[in-house]
């Protein structure tokens, strides 16, 4: 009777969120496979029988999209389409108890950190050998390596801490093996993500130990890209610059989110950084790494903020010239320290703000991909669509930065580097051909 159910079922995740969640639905999948259990990722063809919803539960629009989710794959549940749907990942975590009334349908529901539990549902067992083992759902050619779970910060806006727990590094030998596993499966790039890079080691080295864990990483070889996202800027161990610089296969490329530039809201933050602290520590990063790529994330709309914090960060922003920014409307989270604050400015104005923000944003980028025009860049050829190739630079993360409009007049692989001379620039985008 059991071969016969692992036989028929056949297991669609799907993922909602950050790249973090995207790894998480990974392992799943991996330890799903190990159990000779069927399984895909955003399945298209609806011929599987049960659906696992891996939900986000950081700000009201991905909840919105999650909770949206969960209902259209109930729908096709009463439609007799699916024997089973489970939830699982941050919403699942945050707002299981209230979910479960408002969603009785569904057939169960875990945390973030409920894999093995999960796997008991499908009579699967969690395999512990298989720890840095997943199927990847990213094209073959890059990858995340997630080095750590949780977050030790404090940020009066920011959730993830109840949802995903305390800061726990992973150990660098575990992260090295997993590395020279995805190398072997294909994957070139590698970007490190966690909630807060910086912190990495300091729970099982008792120091910051992201310059030994770089190091070590880019000594896996067949690695020609490592990239950095999601560093926390107090505190920020400097020796990483050290490395980026000496080290050809880390990519010049920071994600560090700042949130704000203005004084009064980075105390409200609690980021534990003034604008000045700041400001010295962005000029520190361009003199140790000349030609490195920045980019920050910022929010608009968070309680107190006036007229004048938004032209603040305005400044800032034409100050400093980031390459790349990203801009959320603030979102009112319970059980965070900004939740007792009152939320008093609109979501018009919310939105209004973040527009402002990213037009000034927007001219700054063209200006910086006018620069390029005329020089050459190695490139990464991530797909093909409507006839032309697409790819990014050293300079670009996947999906949410720039991208190469590539012309060749022979054939590309996916997944292979070319030399690409720049030829138009976009506010956005680049264009240019292979030579």
């Amino acid at each position: 009777m059991k071969a016969r159910t692992i036989k028929k079922d056949k297991v669609n995740i799907i993922t909602l969120g950050c790249s973090k969640n995207l790894v998480d639905s990974e392992v799943l999948s991996g330890q799903l496979a190990a159990n000779e259990i069927d399984v895909v990722h955003e399945n298209k063809k609806l011929d599987h029988n049960i659906v696992v919803v891996n939900t986000c539960g950081f700000i009201d629009k991905a909840k919105e999209e999650s909770i949206n989710t969960i209902f259209d794959q109930l729908e096709l549940k009463r439609r007799g389409k699916l024997d089973k749907v489970y939830v699982t990942g941050c919403l699942s975590e945050r707002y299981r108890s209230d979910l479960e009334l408002e969603m009785p349908e569904v057939d169960a529901w875990f945390g973030t950190m409920e894999l093995p539990l999960m796997l008991k549902q499908f009579e699967a067992d969690y395999k512990t050998e298989l720890i840095g083992e997943r199927l990847l759902s990213t094209p073959q050619h890059y990858a995340y390596l997630k080095i750590s779970e949780g977050c030790n910060r404090t940020c009066s806006f920011c959730a993830i801490p109840l949802m995903r727990g305390q800061h726990v590094s992973r150990s660098i030998e575990d992260l090295v093996a997993e590395a020279e596993g995805l190398v072997k499966k294909g994957v070139k790039e590698i970007m490190l993500i966690a909630q807060e890079l910086t912190y990495y080691g300091l729970d099982i080295y008792k120091t910051r130990e992201l310059p030994r864990l770089l190091n070590a990483l880019a000594d896996v070889k067949g690695l020609e890209w490592i990239r950095l996202h999601y560093a926390y800027p107090s505190k920020f161990p400097m020796e990483v610059l050290d490395v980026m610089r000496e080290r050809s296969n880390i990519c010049k490329y920071l994600d560090m989110p700042l949130q704000h530039a203005s004084n009064n809201m980075l105390k409200a933050m609690k980021r534990n950084i003034t604008r000045e602290e700041m400001g010295e520590l962005i000029k520190e990063i361009k003199a140790r790494v000349p030609g490195i790529c920045i980019r920050t994330t910022l929010i608009a709309g968070f309680p107190g903020e006036t007229e004048e914090d938004v032209e603040e960060l305005k400044e800032f922003l034409i100050e400093h010239k980031f390459d790349r920014v990203g801009i959320f409307a603030y979102s009112h989270e319970e059980n965070t320290s900004a939740h007792l604050l009152d939320d008093n400015v609109s979501d018009e104005d919310k939105e209004l703000r973040a527009q402002e923000i990213m037009e000034v944003q927007q001219e700054i980028s063209l200006e910086k991909n006018q620069e390029k025009v005329g020089k050459v860049f190695k490139v990464l050829v991530d797909k093909k669509e409507s006839g032309r190739y697409l790819g990014r630079t050293e300079f670009d993360s996947v999906e949410v930065d720039n991208e190469v409009i590539i012309n060749s007049k022979k054939k590309l692989t996916i997944g292979e580097f070319v030399m690409v001379k720049i030829t138009k620039a976009f506010d956005y985008d680049l264009e240019g051909e292979v030579i």
